[in-house]
């Protein structure tokens, strides 16, 4: 593992088939941006300047869905992706936690095509280890111990996150539970892909997962109930996948879509038979 956090982390995720990361620039780079139709926010001036509700609304009548509660998990499936997978992936694949902002996680906005455009963060520091190569690098905090540097994670996690999702459902009125929710079974989902694709223990990669989500809920995220495991085909190496703990509310945006697999609200029997389709074919697995 290379002293430098960025170039480390983009080489253990090259052999992901599903690596959604955010761009990592400096500042000074941010400053030499052509013009284009891009409008850029950070969190931090996406909430206070009001354009939340704006952009939510926007976004949903140009694309949908419909319904409010799909419309406020789509905002955060569209914001936060990359965001939620740059601190689950990074932890777990190299060991470094990513301390993230609400003042350096820029959202551009194409107003052109209403849409939002990947993520980029700025300047981003991490919390590494006392034992690791990169302890002495200029972008990494030294945390004492694991238990620290899970902490400080869950943190900087729930700050950056907390007043999009504030916003968000002061604007949609979708509950604190549902969007935390959707964010927090994504954390786990998150550390859980990379693990089945690169044949890791499932377990293991839960284990930090868990360890992650409580670190954020400790933080102040507050949810219903926590996503499990489902192991299908326990002799399989990829044999085990989850089941959020909170529904994403997809299928009422698109009731012929029914339950997702990993819905709470699907039962274990079809949800069996789904993924074992996965392993039959796996062109149909995620």
């Amino acid at each position: 593992m290379t002293p430098e956090p960025h170039a480390t982390l983009r080489e253990a995720c090259a052999p992901l088939k599903f690596a959604p990361l955010p761009d990592l620039v400096g500042s000074s780079e941010a400053h030499i941006r052509p013009p284009t139709d891009i409008q850029w926010h950070s969190v931090t001036t996406m909430v206070e300047q009001g354009w939340v509700p704006v952009l939510f609304d926007k976004l949903r009548t140009e694309h949908g869905p419909g319904h409010q509660l799909p419309a406020a998990t789509n905002f955060l499936r569209v914001t936060l992706r990359e965001p939620i997978f740059l601190a689950a992936a990074s932890l777990y694949l190299t060991g470094r936690a990513p301390l993230l902002s609400p003042h350096t996680l820029q959202l551009p906005w194409h107003t052109a095509r209403s849409e939002f455009g990947t993520p980029t963060v700025m300047d981003l520091r991490w919390a590494v280890l006392p034992d690791d190569p990169a302890a002495d690098h200029p972008d990494t905090v030294v945390a004492r111990d694991e238990d620290e540097q899970f902490r400080m994670a869950g943190e900087a996690v729930f700050a950056t996150f907390e007043p999009l999702l504030e916003a968000l459902f002061q604007h949609s009125r979708a509950g604190k539970r549902t969007l935390w929710g959707w964010a927090l079974d994504t954390l786990h989902f998150y550390m859980l892909n990379p693990a089945r694709f690169l044949g890791r223990d499932a377990e293991s990669a839960w284990e930090s997962a868990t360890r992650l989500g409580d670190a954020v809920i400790e933080a102040g995220a507050i949810t219903r109930k926590r996503p499990r495991l489902f192991p299908f085909a326990p002799d399989h190496p990829r044999g085990t996948w989850a089941v959020r703990g909170t529904c994403c509310f997809d299928y009422k945006g698109d009731p012929e879509h029914g339950y997702c697999t990993t819905c709470p609200l699907k039962c274990d029997s079809e949800r069996q038979q789904d993924l074992s389709e996965w392993l039959q074919n796996p062109a149909l697995a995620p």
